[in-house]
């Protein structure tokens, strides 16, 4: 397991006065003016479970967040996440029926699949910190504005991360305009070193493997950059209804490869293997979305939400997310059932396999990675919570997700859906806020 042995002074800052907290609610308070300033804060922990079928990816995630209320618009918002994920991760190469031997990422050595299996990396191992702080207050009568820093690290990959956003007011505080941005500054540092993108995977146990490796690889590491932006309008229609209506736009620029993903390579389709290649993606992408939703409180005090999404990018792919919630509220409790549908096209650069003949026309981007191919995908939740008061609840929420590749239609690479990765997850959160 990779440990990260260096962190910002922000993180153990952040860690330390977190941990302070967490003493003085679990033993007591030394006086009634410590009392009295706990008061001013609110907190929020979690911990989520998730793990994918057939022995896949398993990750815990535990979030602890602090926010200290200044007055009833003043606040400074502290968080901690820390990640751990093990596992196994498809590597992109298609599903032979012959045994397949991989070199491993950081050309180290190898791996076998059994013929007939799909081919995953069981190297996939990784812990990650994340720390963010973020201030909101107004600004006048009718604005409000916030903004906040980020910090996450793994051993192959850190991101900087800085935002902002300014809200005005209008019509007695019943519509609200936001206008919010963030700027990520991410760098990636693979096991190996960053592949040279199309070029051909070192076949390990070869006299020329040494050469060959490093050949495959344009440094130690890769830099991207992501800005996003959002523009949303919030209406109170009624003293039941609540709607939400954003745009939103981001521009990633530089290194957008998985440099983990493999492309398998045949004579033909449907013919033998030659070989895999690194995929390649284009160095800049464009995403646009537009996002509705509509929150109803019914005379019962029973809560309908509803959302939809549309995003698209000049990559060539588009999705549709359809997302609905009814809470039931009985006593001090709620049930509340989700269940959510999401549909994707593949993106220009997906397809599940390449042919010699195609590497001949020298793409100029290729990707097998699932995660860009054509797939619907359903969730269906329930969360159970307890309310103790208005600001203190325990909550519990499992979800199954379940992903499921569509044919790939194609006149070269033409691919069943059966032999396409597909995945079932299971995601168990238990959360407390007070």
């Amino acid at each position: 397991m990779t440990h990260i042995n260096t962190r910002p002074p922000q993180g153990a800052e952040l860690a330390s006065m977190l941990a302070a907290i967490g003493c003085a609610v679990l033993y007591g308070l030394p006086n009634q003016a410590a009392a009295g300033e706990l008061e001013k804060w609110d907190f929020d922990a979690a911990v989520l479970q998730y793990v994918e079928s057939d022995n896949r990816v398993q990750a815990t995630e535990a979030v602890v967040g602090a926010t200290r209320n200044f007055d009833t618009e003043t606040s400074l918002n502290l968080k901690l996440t820390f990640d751990s994920l093990t596992g196994a991760s498809p590597n992109g190469a298609m599903t032979d029926d012959q045994p397949q031997t991989f070199t491993r990422p950081s050309g180290k050595g190898r791996y076998t699949v059994a013929g007939g299996d799909l081919p995953l990396d069981d190297t996939f191992h990784d812990e990650r910190t994340t720390v963010a702080a973020q201030w909101s207050a107004p600004l006048g009568r009718d604005w409000s504005y916030s903004g906040g820093l980020q910090y996450s690290a793994e051993h192959d990959y850190q991101s900087r991360g800085v935002n902002a956003s300014v809200s005005r007011f209008f019509n007695q505080k019943n519509t609200t305009l936001t206008l919010a941005s963030n700027l990520s500054l991410d760098t990636v540092n693979p096991e190996g070193g960053v592949p040279v993108g199309l070029s051909e995977v070192a076949e390990w146990g070869s006299p020329t493997f040494s050469s060959d490796f490093a050949n495959s690889r344009d440094g130690a590491t890769a830099d991207k950059q992501i800005l996003d932006l959002v523009l949303g309008v919030t209406q109170i229609i009624n003293r039941q209804t609540l709607m939400q209506f954003n745009y939103s736009l981001s521009l990633s620029d530089g290194y957008q490869t998985d440099p983990y993903k493999l492309v398998s390579v045949y004579d033909q389709a449907g013919g033998t293997i030659q070989g895999y290649r690194y995929e390649a993606r284009p160095d800049s992408r464009l995403k646009q979305a537009v996002f509705w939703q509509t929150k109803y409180q019914a005379p019962n005090d029973d809560i309908i939400e509803g959302s939809y999404r549309y995003l698209f990018d000049d990559w060539g792919l588009d999705s549709h997310t359809l997302d609905l919630k009814y809470r039931w509220r009985f006593a001090n409790q709620y049930l509340e059932p989700q269940v959510r549908w999401y549909r994707q096209s593949a993106a220009d650069a997906y397809q599940p396999y390449i042919t010699t003949a195609q590497l001949a026309e020298d793409p100029q981007a290729l990707t097998a990675d699932y995660r860009l191919g054509d797939f619907d995908a359903w969730t269906l939740g329930l969360r159970y919570g307890y309310r103790f008061t208005d600001d203190r609840e325990v909550y519990t929420r499992l979800a199954a997700y379940r992903q499921m590749p569509r044919d790939v239609e194609s006149d070269v690479t033409p691919a069943d859906a059966a032999d396409l990765p597909d995945m079932t997850a299971l995601m168990l959160t238990v959360g407390v806020s007070f």
